[in-house]
Parts: structure tokens; C-alpha cells; sequence
């Protein structure tokens, strides 16, 4: 069977955190979509490590890492990454694996991804330009280059074809920049993902589930981040959603079992697009300040705001969650009140559904007030120890969205997790 960890919000809710946390307890750690754009964070022996491409569960010596088919694979990214997680004693070569269907990220990628954006003036999308949305257009139309094309000799001439393709479009936006280093660095790349295990990862998978392994697909970025039913056009290009799951690894739906949504104690947002319950004041500062809120991927900061439970019963309901990870609850510790929002007004009137269009519309949060604990909560581990008000808080969010709350991390270690 496959297990489900995925983000509830915008990304960034710290699901690195939380797959390494559950890793111990499965045999294979898949990644199913999303690219180099994504930004697990976890803490090993006590340094900071921040993976784009490789699973979370890369540090755990017998759990095997894949990469699936539904992720576009920058090659540069992949081997920086390799490298640093090498430093720790880690032999990727053993127990990562890459599926033959993974689409590449070639250097006209990321130069599309750059002029793209820098065309649309104020209108910008927020995006990290690491050529994820270009190398998904190329998926979807057909003509882009697989890790499993590396094999075959006439990969050169397949990668020509493409890059002359690019430049057509590149000359349109009238791009000029040099990017022969980034090809460079792109084609040693390539010699090294030779070197990795590069498997036919739907028959590895299901071979694997069928000798009773058990498998956690890994998700990036987070549910109102997803290209059907995100806050569009300001989303990411793959389904985030555990629907994804299966075309990204090539499961059947049967085959899924517990899906674990992660979500923060409040929200946080990256780059442009609607955020009904954003706090552009002190608060905001604050939860910033507090939480360490600066994206792992760009270093941008995020937006921050209070936790929108009117989209966050959204994304329960599309993905089918069955527990709630409720993560950086300690970054609430310090505020005497807290709010939730119940409900959007728009136009006057009171809605607890997300609207088919987001953007160009005025939403104003609902809010229902609540007391905050003014307690340090980082160095609880036991459920019955924690404040009243926070259980009072969990309690309301339980009750909303209609999935238990089980999990509560409060604090960036790996042993700051209390189960309730």
C-alpha cells in the first residue's frame, strides 16, 4: 500500500520535517511531481539541509529514495544536491532511483522560465525561474527529453532539436543572456545522473508494493498550489494533490491508503496571487520574524497571514485526508490572540466554498477569534501537557475541516512532534 504526505496550503508548511519524522517507518520514499521550485528542509546532526529534487528520506540508510516519473529533474540541481548529501555519509548510488519516464530540465528551460516572467511587468507569477512551468509545457506537448533518452545514442541530436525549438521562442522575447556556462554545467551533469540507478520505476514500484513493502509518496508545494484546482493562473505546473500520486508514480488509486496533510498553525504564501487572510501589519512581521519565514528555494519572504480554514476544508476534501500534521505550531506561543478564518465574504455576501476565480476579486476573511497560550511549547513531547487553549484551538480546526489533527510539530528537531 502508499501512504500520502502532502502540503494543505501553499507549500512550505514544512513536509520535509515530517517525512523524515515518518521515514523510519516505510521501506521506499517516492517523490511523484514538482521540481527543483520545491524546498524540503530538514536538520541532520544539527546542520541545516534543504533537498529540491532527492526524497526527504534520503538521510534513513535502508530506506530506498525514487523519483518519479511526474517530477521534471533538473540534472545540476540533482547533482549539487548528491554531493552535499554524500558529505554525510550517505552512498546515493545505493538507494536512490530515478524513473526512465522523469523529464529533464535542459538550460532553455530555465532561460524561458526567466524571460517569460520578466515579460509580464507588474503581472508576475512569482516564479522561482528554475524552468519548471516550461519544462511541463514540454511534457505536455510532446517534445521533451527523459532520463531514460540519456541511454540512447542519438540523445545530442534530441536535445538540438529541442534547443532550437527554445531559441525560436527565446528570440520572440528577444532574450539575449549567454547561458553557455549553464549548458556546461548541465552536460557534466548529465554523465553523472548516468551513473544512478535509472529504473523503469512503475514496474520497480508495484513490484515492490506487491513483496509488502510499504511506500510514502512525498508531495511538493501544496494543494492550492495545484494546476486544476489551485489558485490559478498563480500555481505550479503538476497536480499537487494525492491525485497526482498515481500518474506521477504510476500506481493505481486502490493502491492508496492514508493520505496526511500538513498544514502550518497559520498560512504562509510565496509569491504573487490571492491570500484572503495575508496580515500586511505587525502581526504579519511578526509571524514572519518568528516563524523564519523565507522560502527555502528562493530566499524570498513570505507572506504571512492566519490560518484559512475555509481552504484548508478544501484541500481536505480534494485529497482525501484522513490525518491532519499540524506544523511550527510554537511560532503561536508569543501572540495573546489568535484568529481563524471561518468563512470569505465577497460582494457582501458569506461563502465557506473557494470561488472558481480567486484573482481580481476582493475576498475579506471572515474571522472567529481566539486565546492564545503565552506558553514556551518547544519542549513539550506529551499531548496531555499541552496548554488548554491550544487544545481549544486544535479542538475548532478538528471539527471544521472534518479531519483529526494528529500530529502537532512544535519545533524544527526532529524530536519536537507531539502526537495527540
Amino acid at each position: 500500500m502508499v501512504d500520502v504526505i502532502l502540503g494543505l496550503q501553499w507549500g512550505d508548511e514544512g513536509k520535509g520535517k515530517i517525512v523524515d519524522y515518518f521515514a523510519p517507518r516505510y521501506d521506499i520514499i517516492a517523490r511523484f511531481q514538482g521540481g527543483p521550485n520545491a524546498g524540503h528542509t530538514l536538520y541532520v546532526e544539527g546542520k541545516k539541509m534543504v533537498l529540491h529534487q532527492i526524497p526527504s528520506g534520503i538521510f534513513h540508510q535502508n530506506t530506498v529514495n525514487v523519483i518519479g516519473n511526474g517530477v521534471v529533474l533538473d540534472p545540476v540541481t540533482l547533482k549539487r544536491e548528491c554531493d552535499a548529501v554524500s558529505a554525510f555519509g550517505i552512498d546515493v548510488k545505493k538507494n536512490l532511483f530515478i524513473s526512465e519516464r522523469t523529464n529533464i530540465i535542459v538550460p532553455t528551460h530555465r532561460a524561458l522560465d526567466k524571460a517569460s516572467e520578466l515579460s509580464k511587468g507588474d503581472s508576475k507569477i512569482g516564479s522561482t525561474l528554475k524552468g519548471i512551468g516550461p519544462a511541463y509545457m514540454d511534457k505536455t506537448g510532446r517534445n521533451a527529453l527523459r532520463v531514460g533518452d540519456l541511454l540512447h545514442k542519438n540523445f545530442t541530436s534530441q536535445y538540438i532539436k529541442l534547443r532550437l525549438k527554445h531559441q525560436k521562442l527565446l528570440d520572440n522575447f528577444h532574450f539575449i543572456e549567454d547561458i553557455s556556462a549553464w549548458e556546461e554545467e548541465f552536460f557534466e551533469a548529465l554523465e553523472f545522473l548516468k551513473t544512478l540507478n535509472v529504473v523503469n520505476c512503475e514496474y520497480f514500484i508495484n513490484n515492490q508494493i506487491s513483496a509488502g513493502k510499504k511506500v510514502l509518496a512525498e508531495g511538493a508545494q501544496g494543494s492550492m498550489l495545484d494546476i486544476d484546482f489551485g489558485t490559478f493562473p498563480f500555481v505550479t505546473s503538476s497536480n499537487t494533490i494525492s491525485a497526482g500520486v498515481c500518474t506521477g508514480l504510476g500506481v493505481s488509486p486502490k493502491q492508496i491508503n492514508e493520505v496526511m496533510g500538513v498544514t502550518k498553525a497559520y498560512c504562509t504564501r510565496v509569491g504573487g496571487g490571492p491570500f484572503p487572510t495575508e496580515l500586511e501589519d505587525a502581526t504579519g512581521e511578526e509571524l514572519r520574524k518568528i516563524g523564519s519565514e523565507f522560502g527555502a528555494t528562493t530566499g524570498r519572504p513570505r507572506r504571512c497571514g492566519w490560518i484559512d480554514l475555509v481552504a484548508l476544508k478544501y484541500a481536505c476534501m480534494l485529497n482525501g485526508v484522513t490525518q491532519v500534521i499540524m506544523t511550527k505550531a510554537d511560532v503561536l506561543d508569543a501572540f495573546d490572540e489568535l484568529k481563524v478564518c471561518t468563512a470569505y465574504s465577497i460582494n457582501g455576501k458569506e461563502t465557506r466554498e473557494v470561488p472558481f476565480q480567486m484573482s481580481g476579486i476582493k475576498i475579506d476573511p471572515v474571522l472567529e477569534a481566539f486565546k492564545g497560550w503565552n506558553l514556551d511549547t518547544t519542549q513539550i513531547r506529551e499531548a496531555s501537557v499541552l496548554p488548554a487553549t491550544m487544545k481549544t484551538y486544535i479542538d475548532f480546526i478538528n471539527n471544521y475541516i472534518g479531519a483529526p489533527v494528529t500530529y502537532v510539530s512544535n519545533g524544527p528537531g526532529r524530536d519536537q512532534i507531539v502526537h495527540i
